[in-house]
């Protein structure tokens, strides 16, 4: 699940995208407010951590503009003033929520994951597909009651194709979910994942559709 950050100090968005990859998530780094507007327009996101003061192009601007283009993805915004003013014109641009700093990252995270449950991009905290489980809260896996530790790379591809389940899913599409933009892997990176989470999950947990893709099976799981 990818995560637009847009933040011009560069340190706090560097710890933001490092606690949000530590969750499982992919987190993509914006430092100026055009190159955020950019991204947050061309590019697909289940949510965007957008900070109102920025070079170029201001967060309230961004945001108005990708209203007006359409653009419904849950938004943050980050401040380090906290008017009651200033809350309600990000409020009447179209934020979903907002956090004024300086912030606990448990916070900005616990309204993160609220976030994505209302809109509909997290609906379950728990996947169950016969003895696999995938708790999204604790970020535990487990099959037949016996943790199984996964690398965040893992957890995200597994995490993605219980989603997903009974459809094959092409490697392009895959790639995307689990792979940010910077970090494209190469033709067999992907095929070694798949590989490495089968033998630390057991057979017939991924199923492989040659010159498709993949499908994750409920009722092999």
């Amino acid at each position: 699940m990818r995560i637009l950050i847009v933040e011009d100090e560069v340190k706090i968005a560097e710890l933001i995208a490092a606690v949000l990859e530590g969750e499982g998530f992919i987190a993509e780094m914006a430092h100026d407010g055009e190159e955020g507007w950019f991204l947050g327009s061309t590019e697909s996101y289940a949510a965007a951590i957008l900070d109102i003061g920025l070079p170029g192009k201001d967060g309230l601007s961004i945001l108005r503009a990708w209203r007006e283009e359409g653009l419904d993805l849950p938004v943050i915004l980050l401040t380090a003033r906290s008017s009651w003013n200033e809350r309600v014109a990000g409020i009447d641009a179209g934020a979903d929520d907002y956090l004024g700093k300086p912030f606990q990252m448990e916070e900005l995270m616990a309204r993160l994951r609220a976030l994505l449950r209302r809109s509909g991009a997290q609906k379950a905290t728990v996947l169950t597909a016969g003895d696999v489980q995938l708790d999204l809260k604790k970020m535990q896996v487990t099959r037949g009651g016996h943790p199984i530790k996964l690398t965040p790379l893992e957890y995200r591809l597994l995490a993605y194709v219980m989603h997903n389940p009974d459809r094959v899913i092409g490697q392009g599409e895959l790639a995307e979910a689990i792979y940010s933009r910077d970090h494209e892997p190469d033709s067999n990176a992907l095929e070694v994942l798949v590989g490495r989470l089968r033998r630390k999950l057991g057979g017939g947990i991924i199923e492989t559709r040659r010159g498709f893709g993949y499908i994750f099976s409920r009722e092999e799981a």
